[in-house]
């Protein structure tokens, strides 16, 4: 007798998986990213919820074609080959370490709002490999204790969104004064528009969860893709009113110089307490996002490996079952990462880093569209979906670019080695 699949997530459940999923480290930093774009950061933000739903519609069109399959990366893994699946599962770990930079410094920024010493770039770049490493050394210590921190910071990220939320909301029905006077932003511009995608991109990822999850998905044929358009659009409608309310609000000049323009709007309207209050949830909130994407930044080499598509010994685990080495050197690549870039000013290092990111993510997206093409699924959202994450790529830049390039290339000398393993094992 066949036990039955046991699928407790309903449309709601899926929904929140796609809200928290989406929901990060990006909107704590994106006002003062977007500021100097006025009106195009608008517009990439339509762009990019459009684009979003296109290829959430891929996703889970692909998640219902192959609901055997455990996510995106398993698919594409399936349908184009094991060479291509490696490539875009490293790809993802590489958009996973590098996201992983940008949620570090985003804390450290916050936290400088208590210890100003943080401020400058080479003691915001040291902190924030601090806290990569603190991270990394508890998750040495297993699952288990980093999932009870987690539990801890989940709800907390949520909190200073929504108070900025009521607050743009009584500026718009007159119940709040506005400081001053804004003054001009910058219009709509053509040029811009790319870059400003590129950016505001990197918060949107995550849209995937539901499909991700499709397995334990109700009746995945239905809800899966009602939850990733639903938790896609709603998370997406939230970032515009939060990011877009901030930067007309103010001046451009104070949005774009606020190292943490959440807690800095809040604190404008409400106080000096407010801000401290809100920077606080933020460190809590960015530092539980980091416990979760270190564990899983082990976890993403660790699958390839015990799937046969890296060597074995890539997936040695310590008596906890914890990857150790893996998990290490991923954290040592963040690092590096983050000190390469101290020498320059954090307005390089964060963008830099949101747009390695964003071309690092964007090939699981690719081949996902290439899959649905060779299947035969979502045809023409497949055709848009890569229209659109070219037009993503090239927003990204070609620095950022060619370093995902050769990040991602690293994996072949690794997939080659997997290869020769096998053909010397005994028939």
């Amino acid at each position: 007798m066949t036990t039955p699949t046991v699928r407790p997530f309903g449309f709601w459940t899926a929904t929140a998986l796609v809200v928290g999923g989406m929901i990060g480290s990006g909107i704590f930093v994106l006002p003062s990213r977007l500021a100097p774009y006025g009106w195009t950061g608008v517009a990439a933000w339509v762009a990019g919820i459009a684009g979003t739903v296109l290829l959430a519609w891929v996703l889970s069109r692909l998640a219902i074609a192959m609901p055997e399959a455990p996510g995106g990366i398993a698919i594409t893994g399936r349908v184009l080959g094991p060479l291509p699946g490696v490539l875009i599962g490293w790809s993802y770990w590489v958009g996973i370490w590098s996201a992983n930079a940008i949620i570090a410094l985003t804390a450290v920024r916050y936290l400088a709002v208590f210890l100003p010493f943080l401020a400058p770039a080479v003691p915001q770049a040291l902190g924030a490999v601090v806290v990569v490493w603190a991270l990394t050394l508890l998750n040495l210590r297993g699952a288990r204790a980093a999932g009870r921190f987690q539990v801890v910071t989940t709800v907390l990220k949520v909190l200073p969104l929504v108070l900025v939320v009521l607050i743009i909301i009584a500026l718009w029905t007159g119940m709040v004064t506005p400081p001053g006077n804004p003054g001009p932003h910058a219009a709509f511009s053509d040029s811009g528009i790319t870059p400003a995608l590129a950016l505001a991109f990197y918060a949107l990822v995550g849209f995937e969860s539901a499909s991700v999850a499709a397995e334990r998905v109700d009746r995945p044929e239905v809800n899966v893709v009602r939850a990733t358009l639903a938790g896609g659009i709603l998370t997406g409608l939230l970032y515009i009113v939060v990011c877009s309310g901030i930067i007309f609000t103010l001046p451009e000049a104070v949005v774009r110089d606020a190292p943490a323009p959440i807690s800095m709007f809040v604190g404008i309207f409400l106080g000096r307490g407010a801000e401290l209050a809100v920077a606080g949830f933020t460190v809590i909130a960015a530092v539980g996002a980091l416990n979760g994407w270190i564990l899983v930044q082990g976890e993403v080499p660790l699958g390839m490996a015990r799937a046969d598509l890296l060597p074995r010994w890539i997936g040695r685990t310590n008596d906890r079952d914890v990857p150790t080495g893996v998990l290490l050197f991923t954290s040592l690549c963040a690092s590096i990462l983050i000190l390469s870039c101290a020498s320059g000013s954090t307005s390089f290092i964060l963008d830099f880093m949101l747009n390695l990111t964003a071309a690092a993510t964007m090939w699981l997206y690719v081949g996902a569209c290439v899959a649905a093409l060779r299947l035969g699924v979502a045809r023409i959202a497949a055709v848009l979906g890569l229209v659109f994450c070219g037009w993503v790529l090239v927003g990204t830049g070609l620095k950022a670019n060619e370093l995902c390039f050769v990040l991602i290339i690293s994996a072949v000398p690794l997939y080659l080695l997997r290869t020769r393993a096998l053909a010397e094992q005994p028939a």
